[in-house]
């Protein structure tokens, strides 16, 4: 029997990327550039991007690496979806940065007030 959840579609999308990695046997740097170039053939949101930017750090890929993979697929999926794609990836930076901006805010805080407290 199914239990209720409060993120179903966040916990099938987790669910659904674990047996894809599970079941697919490319390298760390393959599998985050075969990703990122389906989410751009595809116009993902930046959402979808951000949900790779952990992944794609912890394979070393690097800011060049992205450029030369948009070079690479733009005259596959052409020049708007590669544009796009570009305002999309430093959409979801943005949004990266700033949850690690206040991240570090709040663990910051938490142990100013730890110290303050003891």
């Amino acid at each position: 029997m199914a239990t209720a959840s409060d993120t179903p579609v966040l916990e099938t999308i987790a669910a659904m990327t674990i047996d894809s990695i599970e079941h697919c046997h490319m390298d760390e740097r393959t599998l985050i550039l075969t990703r990122i170039a389906a989410l751009v053939a595809m116009d993902a949101p930046s959402i979808s991007y951000l949900a790779h930017i952990n992944p794609a750090i912890k394979a070393d890929f690097t800011v060049e690496q992205l450029q030369d993979l948009l070079v690479a697929i733009a005259p596959v999926v052409g020049t708007a979806r590669v544009m796009s794609a570009a305002g999309h990836i430093a959409q979801a930076f943005g949004v990266a940065i700033a949850l690690a901006d206040s991240e570090a805010v709040a663990i910051a805080q938490a142990e100013a007030e730890s110290r303050s407290t003891s």
